[in-house]
């Protein structure tokens, strides 16, 4: 009689970032802007999002060019060789190039081919949504190590002449590498999109015949994308802790996406946690889009913040509108 297989559950084994080098602080780049005749300041910033600095990447960096270092220092972590991955996920809405994907471009600079490789396009819960897939493929056999990967050039979509949008985005990179165990790592997680809401936050430029068509700048309602955001956050972290098994009380670390110190002390207190719960680079770093949870995810683990065994909850919300949480114990 054949036994029945063991239960196959994934886990995160190692963490890495890369930041580009030129820091640009709030001072800094108000006087960049006020070359243009547009007015900011440090104090106007941080009040309103918490952000001090944020990192650009120079004008010939390419996408995978910051996925790169963060995969290869991801995979250091895990002490995994890139010849054994066998899936990589790249989220991304900066891709290198319409096609191929930054994904496959990726593979190539890590010097390994056969495995499947593909982006995802959600935005700043690009992570979110990659790290599920992932963990879907491991759990059903297709893979058994998987490289998943953030990675955005945010300052290449900025208008300038716009204070409320160009002073809350950066560019950056964050990896994991998700590996199959027969202990859970990952315990739950759930994934939304309302299109209803496309307009509110967007980029609506395409290309066509070699031109680009709309507008290639990014566009955000910020009252609207504030009330969405704090509403649909409280509410798939509830679900995905009811599906775990888990309550508020069980989550050690809050890693929330990145967008504004407001929306992620907004979460924290819907959750019960304590601020002191909370993960937050994005004084640091801006708005990373996809970049910013796994990005942040790797800078507390580096600084010994999350350690092995705890329980740390992961959520994002983006352009789509699209959001999602997931629940694991590192």
């Amino acid at each position: 009689m054949t036994q029945p297989s063991a239960t196959r559950y994934s886990r995160i084994t190692g963490t890495g970032s890369y930041l580009p080098p030129k820091r640009l602080t709030n001072e800094a780049l108000a006087a960049e802007l006020a070359a243009k005749g547009v007015e900011t300041s440090d104090e106007w910033i941080v009040a309103r999002t918490g952000i001090r600095a944020r990192h650009f990447a120079e004008a010939d960096v390419p996408c995978s060019d910051l996925a790169l270092p963060a995969a290869q220092r991801a995979l250091e972590a895990a002490g995994v060789a890139a010849s054994q991955i066998d899936l990589i996920i790249v989220a991304t809405s900066t891709p290198d190039m319409v096609f191929p994907s930054t994904a496959t471009i990726l593979q190539r600079k890590l010097g390994i081919a056969g495995c499947p490789a593909f982006d995802v396009q959600a935005v700043c819960s690009g992570f979110v949504y990659a790290l599920t897939v992932a963990d879907s493929m491991i759990r059903t056999g297709a893979a058994s190590k998987a490289l998943v990967v953030g990675a955005e050039i945010f300052s290449r979509l900025l208008d300038f002449n716009d204070r409320t949008t160009c002073v809350l985005f950066g560019d950056g990179a964050g990896a994991v590498v998700l590996e199959a165990s027969d202990t859970p790592g990952i315990l739950a997680s759930e994934l939304h999109a309302d299109g209803r809401h496309v307009d509110i936050l967007c980029t609506p430029g395409s290309v066509s015949g070699g031109k680009i068509t709309g507008d290639p700048l990014l566009k955000m309602d910020g009252p609207a994308v504030f009330k969405l955001a704090v509403g649909v956050l409280e509410d798939v972290a509830r679900s995905v802790l009811a599906k775990a098994g888990r309550t508020d009380a069980d989550i050690d670390w809050l890693i929330p996406h990145q967008a504004n110190i407001r929306i992620m002390q907004g979460t924290a207190r819907k959750l019960k946690l304590p601020l002191d719960k909370l993960i937050a680079t994005v004084d640091e770093h801006g708005n990373t889009s996809a970049a910013s949870i796994p990005l942040a995810l790797d800078v507390a683990v580096r600084a010994g913040t999350v350690k092995r065994g705890d329980t740390v909850m992961l959520e994002g919300v983006g352009g789509g509108f699209t959001w999602g949480a997931v629940l694991f114990d590192y």
